[in-house]
C-alpha cells in the first residue's frame, strides 16, 4: 500500500506515537482520522495536521461509539483501508501493594483500554474494510496493533500492563489468519522505551538511567522510529500476522 493511498483511523492519535504516525503519513500524502479520549488535544492535533485529519472523540472500550466513529471517519475520509491502534495506559501497581491487593477494577480498566479497545476498533474497521476494492495481491486494508516489550519481560508492578499487551501479541496471528480470507492483514508492533509525552516530564537522571539501558542505540526510541516501522509495515504486503520488536536490543529487567 502506497502512504499517498492511505485513510486510516488512528486511535490515541492526539499524542505520542499516535500523533507520530499521524504526522508521518499526512507528510506522505495519507489522510487520517484521530481517535482519542482527550477532546483538547485532539482537535489541537487535526487542526495542525491541516485538511487531511479529523478528530473523533473516541473512548475505545464502547462498542456502539466505536462502531459510529469508524462508519464516520469512512465517510469523512472517503474510505478506510488502515487501522493503527496506539491508544493506551499504564495501569502501572503491584498486586500487592503497600495499600494492599490491587483492586480488580485497575486490572480489568488496563486490559479493556489496551486490549480489548484494539480488538473492538479492529473489528468494526474490518466489518468496513471487507467491502474494499481489493488492490495488489487482493488487499484491502491494515491493522497495526501497539503491544510492548513488557508483553515479554514484564517487570514487578507491571501485571495489569504486562497482561493486556500480552494480550494483544496473542490476537495478532489467529486474526491475521481469520482476516485473511478477506485480504485484511494485521500485524503489531512491541515499542521498547520511547519518547513520549510520559517519559519527557520525568526528571533528567531517570531518562539517563532509561538511556543506559538500552544496548545499541543507547538512548530512547524516537517517536518518528516508530512511524517508520509502521510505513514498512504498510508498504510491505508480506508481513502479516507478526510482532516486530522496535527496542534496541532492550531487555526490561523485574524492576
Amino acid at each position: 500500500m502506497q502512504l499517498d493511498q492511505v485513510k486510516a483511523i488512528i486511535t490515541g492519535g492526539a499524542s505520542g506515537l499516535g500523533h507520530a504516525v499521524a504526522q508521518h503519513l499526512v507528510a506522505h500524502g495519507g489522510k487520517v482520522a484521530l481517535f482519542d479520549v482527550n477532546e483538547e488535544k485532539g482537535h489541537a492535533a487535526a487542526q495542525a495536521l491541516g485538511g487531511a485529519a479529523r478528530f473523533h472523540k473516541t473512548d475505545v472500550t464502547s462498542e456502539d461509539g466505536v462502531a459510529t466513529n469508524v462508519a464516520a471517519a469512512r465517510e469523512a475520509m472517503g474510505g478506510l483501508n488502515v487501522v493503527m491502534n496506539c491508544a493506551g495506559i499504564l495501569g502501572a501497581g503491584r498486586v500487592l501493594g503497600k495499600e494492599g491487593a490491587m483492586p480488580l477494577s485497575t486490572f480489568a480498566t488496563t486490559v479493556m483500554v489496551n486490549l480489548v479497545g484494539s480488538f473492538n476498533v479492529a473489528k468494526a474497521a474490518a466489518a468496513l474494510m471487507q467491502g474494499n476494492e481489493a488492490g495488489e495481491d487482493g488487499e484491502r486494508g491494515v491493522i497495526v496493533n501497539t503491544a510492548s516489550v513488557a508483553a515479554y519481560e514484564g517487570q514487578i508492578g507491571q501485571a495489569a500492563y504486562s497482561a493486556s499487551k500480552g494480550g494483544v501479541v496473542g490476537m495478532t496471528l489467529p486474526m491475521a489468519r481469520e482476516l485473511s480470507r478477506f485480504g485484511i492483514r494485521v500485524a503489531t508492533i512491541a515499542p521498547g522505551i520511547f519518547w513520549t509525552p510520559m517519559v519527557d516530564g520525568m526528571p533528567p537522571q531517570v531518562q539517563e538511567s532509561l538511556s543506559a539501558s538500552i544496548p545499541f542505540p543507547s538512548r530512547l526510541g524516537k517517536p518518528e522510529e516508530f512511524a517508520q516501522t509502521v510505513a514498512f509495515i504498510l508498504g510491505n504486503r508480506y508481513i502479516n500476522g507478526e510482532t516486530i520488536r522496535l527496542d534496541g536490543a532492550v531487555r526490561l529487567q523485574p524492576k
